[in-house]
């Protein structure tokens, strides 16, 4: 070997080494002397050397200068320098200081700490690939970004900001970390501070922010329209119906032909009615009732047929599986289906021939089934009722069609009966309406309590879907190797329930967890016992928490919250592509008796629908909030009663009890002591009076101020132990 080539692998082996130490430390940037030091250099020829070949390492874009003379790995080449790391992917929830955390794809294990320096250009929602860092003693798991598999985003929501020369946009998004630089030329006409949809276009290396171009005005912060509006673009949802889908649903024929009608069981001539909200335009069920001559009752729940009309692949169809389903926000609904489709041709209106699905139950006084039947029918409905009406006459007023409605509503509570001892959890939520004014803005509220009336169609609703779940999917079925739609429930997350157990034993409640049934018993059990109490609503809104999220899938694993083994949707096809799907999987084998579908497909879509679902509950959520805070705009320095409904290292939350409006009460605005937090107890203790305040406490609050933009309010405490008496500096957090 010849001494050139003695002198180069030594250098290959010095700078391979450096590139090792970058790579071994990928969260630090290292200057040379750093380097030296990791490496045992101490003589100045040596630490001369390792300076030019960082400098060299530099050039050749093996290392990034991360602060002046610090330099850090390139990500690129992390794999071939770095420690042996273990790679992962999951879905990014960035936090508006710009930290983030990774939610693991398959559901492994706790969720991957990103700090701000180490999030790769990442955005929210984005999937992305991380290299884990080396666990740290009682630390979470920690990573860097080091790329982005898949945007979620690209357009978002903000206001427009022109200063000194620099225009950008603040998006309103909280998870949105950074504003988005808009060139001079990218307007679209829009003006200081209206609010805009901005497309990300580019985000140069080196940049702290993305670029981006003014795709959509939307107008004035504030104004109703602008804000609903802005939910709705904010989340990427469509504001409206392409001109292609409109044409073809003003296509579609209205007028039933006698050779349709010919193929389904009529029930044209059988007592139907349907029982919704007041406000409802779009009616996809209804019920029917008659005596049979054996002395049973004989109970249809009847279901628009849109897959009649919603052919797979058209442009109506495809429209309606990109929206996933409907959504419903204060002050108007975005349907899945055009208008005259949802509230026209599809809607079981009264006094008009429909088309419907059906499943038909055969039962005594008892609400004993002995027989079963799906399949398509053709109804035709006598009379709409609203909860109201229903509910009336079920507690002893008049009403047309009493007998048939009080039969109803004894059956009903007979399945419900059944339901509730055979394990399933009964929860009765509570949820708060806006009476708005011609313009949209909230001037007083109410709140809706699901009552018997509610409960009736509920009940029924969950026969019918259970029935068609348990026609395919059970071990005795035909179908049963065929892929089908279900809704699925799983169990309690152990921790989360934990948690809440812990939680509801400092409220004064205990709960036996020791079988499946006891546990189910304990949460019934303590919804009767908080009924009428202060802590009712909070209580069964962490139960809600603690539970699974409900969703869609071809694998069955039942549906824990209903302890049903079998369920799916197929009560509520004009509103969700769910139910759509389950109608047309019931004509192919059950009608048409053609074999299965692809299951890869349908899990596909069911991962889709699942998302939509969860988009659509964040959109009407948000909804609410600003409708609240526009509701106690005006209501700056009057006083309300209210609940403890959260703790945080901010301060406690506080729901108000006449309209569900919930507001942070900040430390510093709860006078007469110091507060700090007792995180594991769910409370927070005055310093020097050891006055405790716990999650359903009742409170006395002053509305103190309100952002709309934001969708936030801020309380102060009032009352005896709230006085203004320190002006001492305030210490927060967990002692």
């Amino acid at each position: 070997m010849t001494k050139r080539k003695i002198i180069d692998n030594k250098l290959s082996t010095f700078i391979s080494a450096i590139l090792s130490i970058y790579g071994e430390n990928p969260t630090r940037s290292l200057n040379y002397k750093q380097v030296c030091k990791i490496m045992g250099i101490k003589d100045l020829a040596g630490k001369d050397a390792v300076q030019k070949l960082i400098e060299e390492l530099h050039q050749q874009g093996k290392l990034v200068e991360n602060r002046a003379y610090r330099y850090m790995l390139n990500p690129k080449i992390i794999a071939q320098y770095g420690p042996k790391t273990q790679y992962v992917e999951g879905t990014v929830d960035m936090k508006s200081t710009g930290k983030a955390y990774v939610i693991l794809d398959d559901d492994s294990g706790e969720d991957v700490f990103i700090a701000p320096n180490n999030t790769f250009k990442a955005l929210h929602g984005d999937r992305v690939k991380v290299a884990m860092f080396p666990k740290r003693k009682d630390k979470k798991p920690e990573g860097k970004i080091i790329e982005i598999l898949e945007r979620k985003h690209s357009d978002f929501v903000g206001i427009l900001r022109i200063t000194r020369g620099y225009v950008f946009v603040v998006p309103d998004n909280n998870n949105m970390p950074v504003d988005i630089f808009v060139p001079k030329g990218e307007l679209n006409g829009a003006k200081n501070g209206q609010k805009v949809m901005v497309h990300i276009v580019d985000w140069p290396d080196g940049s702290g922010n993305p670029f981006g171009e003014i795709i959509r005005v939307l107008g004035d912060p504030g104004d109703n329209n602008v804000e609903m509006v802005s939910i709705l673009a904010s989340h990427n949802y469509p504001l409206d119906f392409p001109k292609d889908v409109l044409k073809e649903a003003d296509a579609v024929a209205i007028k039933i032909k006698a050779d349709e009608i010919k193929k389904r069981r009529d029930f044209r001539k059988v007592f139907a009615i349907t029982i919704d909200p007041a406000d409802a335009k779009d009616f996809d069920d209804a019920i029917s009732l008659q005596k049979l001559p054996n002395g049973h009752w004989e109970i249809g729940v009847h279901i628009a047929d849109v897959s009649h009309y919603v052919q797979p692949g058209s442009a109506i169809d495809e429209e309606a599986f990109n929206r996933g389903n409907s959504v419903y926000l204060v002050d108007r609904t975005i349907p899945m289906l055009p208008e005259v489709l949802c509230n026209n041709v599809c809607s079981l209106r009264p006094d008009e021939e429909k088309l419907t699905f059906s499943a038909v139950f055969e039962m005594d006084d008892e609400a004993n089934i002995y027989n079963k039947w799906i399949g398509k029918t053709i109804i035709k409905s006598c009379r709409r009722y609203n909860y109201d009406e229903v509910q009336a006459m079920i507690e002893g007023g008049e009403g047309d069609n009493k007998d048939q409605i009080i039969t109803f509503n004894a059956l009903a509570t007979k399945l419900r009966d059944k339901r509730t001892a055979a394990g399933s959890i009964n929860f009765h939520s509570e949820e708060v309406k806006f009476i708005l004014d011609a313009k949209g803005k909230p001037i007083d509220t109410y709140i809706t309590v699901q009552n018997e009336s509610h409960q009736l169609i509920e009940d029924f609703m969950l026969l019918a879907n259970r029935t068609v779940a348990e026609t395919f999917g059970t071990p005795s079925s035909k179908w049963k190797n065929s892929t089908f739609v279900y809704r699925v429930h799983d169990e309690p997350n152990p921790e989360k329930l934990n948690n809440f157990l812990r939680l509801i034993s400092r409220l004064g409640y205990t709960m036996d967890i020791s079988t499946r049934s006891k546990l189910v018993h304990s949460y019934n059990k303590l919804f009767e016992d908080v009924e009428g109490k202060g802590e009712k609503n909070l209580v069964e809104q962490v139960t809600v928490r603690t539970m699974a999220k409900a969703a869609y899938s071809t694998d069955n694993i039942g549906h824990y919250g209903l302890a049903f083994d079998y369920y799916t949707h197929f009560t509520s096809p004009i509103r969700r592509y769910s139910d759509l799907l389950v109608h047309r999987l019931i004509e192919r084998y059950l009608i048409e008796n053609k074999p299965s579908v692809d299951k890869k497909e349908y899990e596909d879509m069911c991962v889709h629908i699942s998302e939509m679902e969860k988009l659509a509950e964040d959109m009407e959520r948000q909804s609410v909030k600003y409708k609240q805070a526009e509701y106690l705009e005006d209501k700056i320095g009057q006083d309300f009663d209210g609940l403890v409904s959260g703790v945080s290292k901010w301060g406690i939350y506080v729901e108000l009890k006449d309209n569900k409006c919930e507001g942070l009460v900040r430390y510093d605005a709860m006078p007469g002591d110091y507060y700090y937090l007792d995180e594991d107890n769910f409370r927070v203790i005055g310093q020097e009076s050891g006055r405790i305040i716990q999650l359903g406490d009742e409170v006395r609050i002053r509305i103190k101020s309100v952002d709309l933009l934001k969708r936030q309010m801020d309380f102060e405490l009032i009352g005896e132990g709230f006085e203004h008496k320190h002006s001492k500096r305030r210490t927060y957090g967990r002692r």
